[in-house]
């Protein structure tokens, strides 16, 4: 089964592997595989998942919320997110003012068929919006109860800091960061990790297997598979393009017999990976098939040992991403709409 982590420098706990239904639902899978796979996910020992009002433009939320219908709320948590584009995509259906994230809940709520969200996230910082402004909406919302706890994704250091001090000043807990990170993207090591650690905020990381990529089956040399979310239209392909280089696949495949020496699978390898960082609490994973979950939380309770961490960081030196700066290109200095 799933084991549980402390969020941040808070009383709440989520799993260690949290089920993200960011191109599954209302993409990838008709609703009745969508309801399978989660249904398989709390059979599994997951009880915590995350979602976001711009996936598939509101429709996954709903997915989402379908699919929890029925089971106890309390024993739950659902994590969502506002900033991007949604709806008819107006000048106010985006961003972080107040009028965007006082709808945008609403709509949230009433989407997953819940009164209240146990994590609500800021996708992105808005460049375009006080700060001042996004963080008193966040704290009327946890005083009203429609929102437990608080927490970004993608912010910088600074951003995090400046956050943080707000939120202490309105009487709330800023205890979150969703980042991208895998054996491949490190990024948030120099800069966000320590900072976060600093401030009592974890994080909640993303794309562990690196859009598949450290599952192994990206072959250098080869055509990328049929079906496969590097090929046709799928919505992630773009961000894995920086990760489909020959040299990088050939480092991946080397990774094998140290996955087989650990007794694990590559995604179950990739998993435990993130887990080990002290900062990070969970680990968001996919799923199209439930068997595909039944293999990603057995790396749940996983300890990598020093020797193995040593292998993988010889295999993969020269084709890592450990700029800090990286940060800053999944920023969006201006609104969409």
């Amino acid at each position: 089964m799933v084991e549980a982590r402390y969020l941040g420098a808070s009383g709440l706990k989520v799993s260690e592997v949290i089920y993200g239904n960011w191109i599954t639902h209302a993409s990838q899978l008709d609703d009745d595989d969508a309801l399978r796979t989660v249904r398989a996910a709390l059979d599994l020992g997951i009880t915590t998942f995350d979602t976001s009002d711009n996936y598939a433009n509101t429709a996954a939320e709903s997915v989402l919320g379908r699919a929890l219908r029925g089971h106890r709320r309390e024993s739950l948590e659902i994590l969502t997110k506002v900033y991007f584009p949604t709806g008819p995509m107006g000048p106010n259906d985006t961003g972080l003012s107040r009028k965007h994230i006082m709808e945008s809940i609403n709509g949230s709520l009433r989407r997953l068929g819940t009164d209240y969200v146990d994590l609500y996230q800021a996708h992105r910082y808005d460049f375009e919006t006080p700060l001042e402004e996004t963080m008193q909406a966040f704290a009327d919302l946890v005083r009203q109860g429609k929102v437990l706890y608080v927490g970004v994704s993608e912010w910088t250091a600074d951003q995090l800091r400046e956050g943080h001090a707000l939120a202490k000043q309105l009487g709330f807990q800023l205890i979150s960061s969703q980042t991208q990170y895998s054996m491949l993207w490190r990024v948030i090591e120099g800069r966000i990790i320590p900072t976060s650690a600093d401030l009592g905020i974890s994080q909640i990381v993303f794309s562990p297997m690196a859009q598949g990529v450290l599952t192994g089956k990206y072959l250098p040399g080869e055509p990328v598979p049929a079906g496969s979310r590097a090929s046709g239209d799928f919505e992630g392909a773009k961000y894995m393009q920086r990760y489909l280089q020959e040299e990088t696949l050939r480092a991946v495949q080397g990774l094998k017999p140290i996955a087989e020496a650990a007794g694990l699978s590559m995604p179950q390898m990739a998993i435990a990976w993130v887990l080990q960082n002290e900062n990070v609490t969970s680990a968001i994973v996919g799923a199209s098939r439930p068997e595909q979950l039944a293999e990603s939380v057995k790396a749940s309770g996983v300890k990598l040992d020093a020797d193995t961490l040593q292998a993988i960081d010889a295999v993969l030196a020269g084709v890592v991403f450990d700029d800090p700066e990286l940060t800053e290109t999944l920023a969006f200095r201006k609104r969409l709409v």
